[in-house]
């Protein structure tokens, strides 16, 4: 692994879950507030708001495992083994109870975390992602266009091996996915693609995906989560430019939620917090105030 990047403020330790080692980045004192990126990024999701909200919070941005800095073992890798993960975080942190703000996968998997422990949660912030209670519509040539990366990631042997010899594969899909104003530095792509030069961190991003095509699509199809209710106050924050989530796709969630508030932030696409940072942090204050 390249050595890490530096935010100012920003301290590195790792911690053990289970038999897992996982990277955690923290910044400044207070409220835990816990950051949770999705694919293909890590802790470095968040430098552009850690400093803000470390100025009256203890912030706690962890590479999930087969992300970043943190160990890639074996596993399928599948949102609910995420989910699990992180409370097991908490609890090796000794945290009871937190706010969240999460991103993409990283979201999904805090929306089972939420469900499954809302003890812990004070309030939830979750960033370009679907909520579990969508209604998933047939196939079209357009979302199938749309989705293509996920098929060659989720390809057995093939994805992986993208991933670790084009990195540019990594980089063409953030900016695919960036809104039309969005600018990123090459220094900023190879901070996310780097991690893939390891052979079993290409393999869990390889599982993410196909997981996600085999066992999580075709169960929210089923509606799997419909006997589940949602009762940690949460924000959903998507960009009006985001090609995967679009603010037609977070409907659905009525009568599965006390309190499920939905934001489109203007000139975004799905890197909310990279591509307008002082949105996203005015939004993250104003429901955890």
């Amino acid at each position: 692994m390249q050595p890490l990047p530096e935010v100012p403020g920003v301290t590195h330790r790792d911690v053990m879950v289970g038999t897992t080692r996982w990277h955690v980045a923290e910044a400044g004192d207070g409220p835990p507030l816990v950051l949770v990126h999705g694919w293909p990024q890590h802790w470095y999701a968040w430098r552009k708001v850690i400093p803000d909200l470390a100025k009256d919070h203890r912030v706690i941005a962890p590479d999930l495992p087969g992300f970043g800095w943190s160990d890639a073992p074996p596993g399928t890798y599948s949102k609910q083994e995420l989910a699990d993960g992180l409370l097991g975080l908490l609890d090796a942190l000794e945290i009871q109870r937190t706010s969240l703000v999460a991103h993409d996968w990283g979201g999904f998997a805090g929306f089972l975390a939420c469900l499954d422990a809302p003890e812990r949660f004070e309030r939830y912030v979750c960033m370009n992602i679907i909520h579990p209670w969508i209604d998933v519509p047939p196939p079209t040539p357009g979302t199938a266009a749309r989705a293509s990366y996920q098929f060659l990631l989720a390809t057995p042997v093939f994805g992986e091996r993208l991933l670790r010899h084009v990195p540019k594969f990594v980089e063409f899909v953030i900016q695919r996915g960036s809104g039309p104003d969005a600018t990123w530095t090459s220094e900023e792509l190879r901070a996310f693609s780097h991690q893939y030069d390891d052979l079993a961190h290409a393999r869990a991003a390889s599982h993410v995906y196909r997981t996600f095509l085999t066992k999580e699509l075709p169960a929210l199809r089923k509606r799997a989560y419909d006997d589940r209710h949602l009762t940690v106050p949460t924000l959903l924050l998507t960009g009006d430019h985001d090609p995967v989530v679009t603010p037609e796709r977070v409907a659905g969630h009525e009568g599965h939620a006390d309190d499920l508030r939905f934001e489109v932030v203007p000139d975004c696409g799905h890197f909310t917090a990279e591509e307008q940072p002082e949105a996203a942090l005015r939004l993250i204050r104003g429901f955890l105030a």
